[in-house]
């Protein structure tokens, strides 16, 4: 049972580390905080986005799964909100 939620943690986080990376490196986005304000952030939308599955868990249950985890609320939300505070955060790169 423990090893279920880690596999799930750890796929929230590599999905946070990895639009991360798209937004700052990428996307070239500014961010508060730079590239570690911006990992938090990214991970912060992944577990959102997994809050998201678990409320919505059935509407969503249906689309593909990854590693047995739902990916697309974590990603969702995690691009979502990166894009949101990265347009918040104006120029300070």
């Amino acid at each position: 049972m423990a090893t279920y939620y880690l596999n799930i943690g750890l796929t929230y986080m590599v999905i946070g580390f990895g639009i991360t990376l798209w937004f700052y490196y990428v996307l070239r986005r500014p961010f508060l905080g730079r590239f570690w304000g911006a990992l938090v952030l990214g991970l912060v939308g992944a577990f959102l986005g997994g809050v998201v599955d678990f409320y919505f868990e059935g509407v969503i249950q249906r689309l593909a799964n990854l590693n047995n985890v739902n990916i697309f609320p974590p990603l969702i939300t995690s691009f979502v909100l990166m894009w949101v505070f990265s347009s918040v955060s104006g120029s300070e790169r």
